[in-house]
């Protein structure tokens, strides 16, 4: 059995749903570590515990898969009753297509906490929130909103698809000279010492359960603080912006 919906779920559905009907010798795939890395999920000793994590996105996994190629997988072994996990879960990330691009043995812990870190460091809240920091100060100098959008969002997409497909080394060789010189000696000024402290505090609070705990009381507590802080996002006037100038480009 593969559980795949959201974490904050997992518990109730878990226990609900799926723990009753266990017999020995069964499996219990994951595709992401959270539960059982911090204990909302504890499964009896007589069923194997895996994990297989896509590292992309659904849609990406299965248009990867019908053109006849494949993601990066990662995999762990939780718990080996049967002494065949590590045989089931390889298949499994083979069907996936995950072989044909590679499958990463890990640890529940280490998947979860590094994909936690990277959504909040870099991947989401850090991005977000440099947007946002480029869009405002252009607009705050007097810059009109719409340059402001194109030079701190709308471009992001060409230098991000440089550095997916080539590394970082390879987006230097393709922006101008003039940007790549102003990537060596403003960057480290934007993502400077306290920046990288605050990574430390994240990564800290990762490890700990701290933000953890954090999430899934929210959750369990009906989700007030999160359906306040979503919608003040929505109300930034780079979203007003963005829509205005995205609707002129049927292409997106």
């Amino acid at each position: 059995m593969a559980f795949l919906i959201h974490d904050t779920a997992q518990s109730d559905v878990y226990t609900a749903e799926i723990e009753p009907h266990f017999q020995s010798g069964d499996t219990l795939l994951f595709a992401h570590g959270f539960n059982i890395h911090y204990g909302e999920v504890a499964p009896p000793s007589h069923i194997d515990v895996v994990l297989v994590a896509p590292k992309s996105p659904g849609q990406m996994l299965r248009s990867e898969y019908v053109a006849g190629r494949g993601v990066p997988a990662l995999y762990g072994i939780h718990q080996d009753a049967t002494g065949t996990a590590r045989e089931l879960t390889l298949a499994y990330a083979a069907a996936l297509g995950s072989a044909r691009a590679g499958v990463l043995k890990t640890t529940f812990a280490a998947e979860t906490e590094t994909d936690l870190f990277g959504e909040q460091a870099v991947l989401c809240g850090g991005l977000s929130e440099l947007v946002k920091g480029g869009f405002e100060t252009l607009v705050e100098a007097g810059y009109d909103r719409r340059l402001a959008y194109f030079e701190c969002l709308h471009e992001m997409k060409m230098i991000v698809d440089l550095a997916y497909s080539r590394g970082l080394a390879g987006m230097r060789a393709e922006i101008s000279d003039t940007a790549e010189y102003g990537d060596y000696v403003s960057g480290k000024r934007v993502v400077g010492p306290a920046s990288r402290e605050a990574m430390r505090e994240i990564l800290a609070e990762i490890q700990s359960g701290t933000f953890a705990r954090r999430w899934i009381d929210e959750a369990k507590a009906g989700g007030e603080e999160f359906r306040r802080l979503r919608a003040c996002e929505r109300e930034h006037q780079i979203e007003e912006v963005g829509e205005e100038l995205r609707s002129r480009m049927p292409w997106l």
